[in-house]
């Protein structure tokens, strides 16, 4: 009996090409430009909340009255519940469609933020802090499915630079905006300033994104219990590795029950996903080459960004300064956003392939770091404003490159042809750009922490009782202070503080710069990671040129 053989078409970039084009709109409305908008008000308005809370965090603890273990909790609170979100958002929006799911959560949003300051008890506190999370957590996988759908291709690299300015100057405007606000109003508006910007996106969201085609009676509604297990699963252990350098990691059983309940509902979902395919979740589309170094990439780049998010603040606050005296430092890295971010969007449009620009960015970045690794402890921020005004280039560079090349990998993977591929496609990023962020975040302050005591220990053993060096600064600093102390003996313990808190104040100044040059290595793996990707068949002029072509001749779209 002869055997046949079956053929499958794998189709070619010229088809992946046209499909992507017939896919998405060809001209650009104002009812697609205020869908835009709103979308991309919501991607902003996560990261910023996020920020805001975190700088905030003391002053709310001071409101509610509370410890400092369990003002931990709230910043968990939060991000755990937009962790949770992320995943569940994929099946809400493959369910009802994003319009009506982005309406009702930044209705929420907006309320939740209204009442927040005016909440006194810690309970529920919390509670409105997760209702925040979970409204919130539904705007970044919605809103970038959405802006890739309905972009056209000649304004897709565009529609990026305007994301790369949302996400990036969320994040560095933030300490400026919470000082001025504490100086000048109130802390209260960390809160508000949400409140009022939500509104903003609802009336977009509004008039910019069409409400979904009725759902077919006869298509049962896909399971949710996977969707569930998977989010639970993922906020535990977000929650565990959040609160795992207070609770001591594996000393602690609450991060044993929080980090092994985690893995627990998430191997549930995998054996759910197992026994039964659910229609909205297409894994096996997410094992590609490209995709997995891109989400390898967006992890390390999320790390890139301590260096203005934890180390420039942190190199202040040692002296005492205050949000409104460290903003001015990390906003030079959102003032050239406006400028670099369209001029390499309009780069990517001249057919310039956007695993260059990544790798600029990249090396920008790591130039900046090693610069502020020349740090001192006599630095102030005005020291930092021209390392951030680079930084700030090669972070927007670096983003656009980074998110070109994941909406090229969507498209020729043939993501944007169908809604589950690519819901699943925003999702997956979505969750390693939370993890990534966060992972960075704890992995550099147990960095910072480890090396200060090491550095501690290495300049104790330089200073010994009996040594003429230390003890000329004790009998200087005992005189000095002899004035003011009740006696001699006094003045001894008083510059013997003395001398340790100088000790402390280098350690904490030399960890500061090994963690400057972590990030410059976090830069280097990340230029290797971007050597080993793929080209992409088409570049966005191409790309763009296809759309234009289907456009002139419409009987080809038949």
């Amino acid at each position: 009996m002869a055997a046949t053989t079956v053929t499958t078409h794998l189709p070619t970039p010229t088809e992946f090409a046209e499909a992507t084009a017939k896919a998405i709109p060809s001209e650009i409305s104002i009812r697609t430009v205020l869908g835009i908008i709103g979308v991309l008000i919501g991607a902003s308005l996560v990261t910023l909340s996020g920020r805001m809370l975190t700088l905030g965090l003391a002053d709310l603890k001071g409101h509610v009255g509370i410890s400092y273990d369990q003002g931990a909790w709230l910043d968990s609170a939060y991000n755990a519940s937009i962790m949770f979100i992320g995943p569940f958002s994929v099946y809400l929006g493959g369910l009802l469609g994003p319009r009506r799911i982005l309406l009702f959560a930044a209705g929420v949003f907006a309320v939740s933020c209204a009442f927040l300051p005016l909440i006194h008890s810690y309970s529920l506190l919390i509670a409105a802090l997760i209702v925040a999370g979970l409204t919130s957590g539904t705007f970044y996988p919605l809103t970038m499915t959405f802006a890739l759908r309905v972009s056209p291709l000649r304004f897709l690299p565009l529609t990026m630079a305007f994301y790369a300015i949302a996400i990036d100057g969320a994040v560095n405007v933030a300490p400026s905006l919470y000082g001025w606000y504490r100086d000048h109003l109130s802390w209260h508006w960390m809160f508000w300033n949400s409140a009022l910007i939500a509104p903003v996106m609802i009336v977009c969201i509004y008039f910019g994104i069409p409400a979904p085609p009725p759902r077919k009676k006869e298509v049962a509604p896909p399971s949710f219990a996977g969707f569930l297990y998977l989010s639970a699963g993922l906020a535990l252990m977000f929650a565990a590795l959040q609160q795992g350098e207070r609770l001591d990691w594996w000393r602690s059983g609450v991060f044993h029950a929080l980090f092994w309940s985690g893995a627990f509902f998430t191997l549930c979902a995998l054996i759910r996903r197992l026994r039964g395919p659910n229609p909205l979740v297409a894994l096996p589309y997410l094992w590609r080459w490209n995709t997995v170094l891109l989400a390898s990439l967006l992890f390390w780049f999320r790390f890139t960004l301590t260096g203005t998010i934890i180390l420039i603040p942190q190199s202040l606050a040692i002296h005492g300064f205050e949000a409104d005296q460290i903003g001015p430092a990390v906003i030079w890295s959102a003032a050239p956003l406006l400028l670099i971010t369209f001029t390499a969007g309009l780069l990517m449009l001249r057919k310039v392939d956007p695993r260059l620009l990544l790798a600029a960015g990249l090396a920008c970045t790591a130039f900046a770091v090693y610069l502020n690794a020349q740090y001192t402890t006599a630095w102030s921020a005005a020291n930092y404003y021209r390392t951030e005004l680079l930084m700030g280039m090669g972070q927007s560079v670096s983003l656009i490159g980074l998110v070109g090349c994941i909406v090229l990998q969507g498209v020729f993977s043939g993501g944007l042809t169908k809604p589950q591929w690519i819901l699943t496609f925003s999702a997956m990023f979505h969750t390693i750009r939370l993890f990534g962020g966060t992972a960075g975040a704890i992995y550099m302050g147990h960095f910072l922490a480890d090396r200060e005591k090491l550095h501690s220990n290495l300049l104790g053993l330089h200073v010994t009782q009996g040594s003429w060096i230390t003890d000329a600064n004790l009998h200087a600093l005992a005189a000095g202070v002899y004035a003011k102390s009740s006696g001699a003996t006094a003045a001894a313990v008083r510059a013997a503080d003395l001398i340790g808190a100088r000790l402390r104040l280098q350690a904490y100044a030399l960890s500061l710069i090994d963690g400057f040059f972590l990030v410059a290595w976090a830069c280097f793996v990340g230029l290797l990671l971007t050597a080993l990707l793929r080209k992409s068949p088409l570049n966005y002029g191409e790309l763009s040129a296809v759309q234009e072509e289907l456009s002139a001749h419409p009987e080809s779209k038949s």
